[in-house]
């Protein structure tokens, strides 16, 4: 299967320093193209979030020229690749890359730390993991549906009762998290997976990308039979960037969008 793909990042319209960092690779293999996307938010209320989240993203780059493979080729099971070996291995990713945060942390008397989201497409399944509240959409016959899970104060209050969707999405506390890469102790990252078909967009995005959109907005744009060459995937991530600045939203702004085809 074929993948297009756009990337589009943007300071916005209040910070100095663009924290966020994404990342994109593509190989070709004997069980097809595989596709890694990879959205990594930089804690823009500590210092050095754009550190953080560059570091963050070199390592999932380190890990897919040089783990992967082996996933591809190597440890595979009945049913293709190892699901629970790939996850784990991911996992170590995390705490090797939170130590690392944490200890520059330390060293130069500073916070910093970032949020993640990743996906990660082979042979006919997609692999999902996050950490904090950077998304994971899929758009497909007119709908759109969230992937991933927040990790974050109002997603806790949600799943205990205590708070509707709608309550939350204007909460004064949306954007406490209770875990990102580098500023927490204890890492436990949130793994999805699934298949893809053909015809799909998929939206990575910090959540500057997407809190002041509503979630028709993108369907009414980004529909899969609405986007069908890389330059229109380009000109709907540059056009809800501007949106989201006429909107005056005040973090940096970051998307990665994939049309499988």
């Amino acid at each position: 299967m074929e993948f297009l793909s756009a990337v589009h990042t943007d300071k916005g319209i209040k910070k100095n320093t663009n924290q966020d960092s994404v990342l994109i690779k593509e190989a070709v293999t004997d069980y097809g193209k595989v596709f890694l996307a990879v959205v990594c938010d930089g804690m823009g209320g500590l210092a050095k979030g754009e550190v953080a989240s560059a570091t963050l993203v070199r390592a999932f780059s380190d890990w897919f020229e040089n783990k992967f493979p082996a996933f591809l080729y190597e440890k595979r099971n009945v049913d293709g690749i190892d699901r629970i070996e790939m996850e784990n291995d991911l996992n170590r990713v995390i705490l090797d890359v939170n130590e690392r945060i944490a200890g520059y942390g330390r060293k130069n008397y500073v916070a910093l730390g970032t949020t993640v989201a990743m996906i990660l497409f082979a042979e006919d399944k997609y692999y999902i993991m996050n950490i904090g509240d950077s998304r994971v959409y899929r758009l497909k016959e007119g709908t759109i549906s969230q992937l991933t899970k927040d990790q974050t104060f109002v997603q806790k209050e949600i799943d205990q009762g205590r708070m509707t969707s709608e309550e939350a999405r204007n909460h004064p506390q949306r954007n406490v998290l209770l875990q990102c890469v580098g500023a927490s102790e204890v890492i436990i990252p949130e793994f999805e997976h699934g298949i893809y078909e053909s015809d799909e967009v998929y939206m990575i995005c910090s959540d500057g990308f997407r809190h002041v959109i509503k979630e028709e907005e993108f369907v009414k744009m980004m529909a899969p039979e609405k986007v069908n060459t890389e330059k229109e995937l380009q000109n709907a991530a540059v056009y809800f960037t501007e949106l989201n600045k006429s909107r005056q939203e005040k973090d940096n702004i970051s998307v990665i969008l994939l049309k499988t085809c």
